[in-house]
């Protein structure tokens, strides 16, 4: 397993300025404690890119796991997100933790192996980036005037 050695949620290089950008977060209620650590590691990550409180919106949802339930989960969430991603055409982060035991999961939510959540805000920041990249090199493209780094 590629964090058995080291915490992934130390980044290489910078993030871009999120400062103008927007962000859904969306939680489950089940495992607070877990869940909770995941989201205030993505708050702090989106905040330290500059991203204004004003641009997070946090919302909770009832979705539970364990045991077969735990796979049924993880698939449907996966591809919702697939489905809001083609048809919202925008970028989604999946932070959901796949993990056999409490230990992996308290491990990804602020452990020795980083924050889960930190590591989805920084996809964030970095896919939304990327599509305001692509669509201003787009030859059809009205320039955008709120000045993104």
């Amino acid at each position: 397993m590629a964090t058995k050695k080291h915490n992934l949620s130390q980044f290489d290089s910078p993030l871009p300025s999120a400062a103008e950008m927007r962000f859904g977060i969306v939680v489950a209620e089940w495992n607070r404690e877990v869940t909770e650590a995941l989201l205030e590691g993505a708050v702090r990550t989106l905040r330290a890119a500059g991203c204004p409180d004003l641009n997070i919106q946090i919302k909770y949802v009832p979705i539970q796991g364990d045991t077969r339930h735990f796979d049924f989960i993880c698939q449907g969430v996966t591809q919702g997100i697939t489905q809001l991603q083609i048809q919202w055409n925008m970028p989604i982060a999946f932070g959901v933790l796949t993990v056999n035991d409490m230990q992996q999961a308290l491990d990804r939510c602020g452990g020795r192996h980083g924050n889960k959540g930190d590591e989805a805000a920084a996809t964030a920041i970095n896919m939304v980036k990327l599509q305001i990249d692509m669509e201003a090199a787009s030859p059809d493209h009205e320039p955008d005037r709120r000045n993104i780094n």
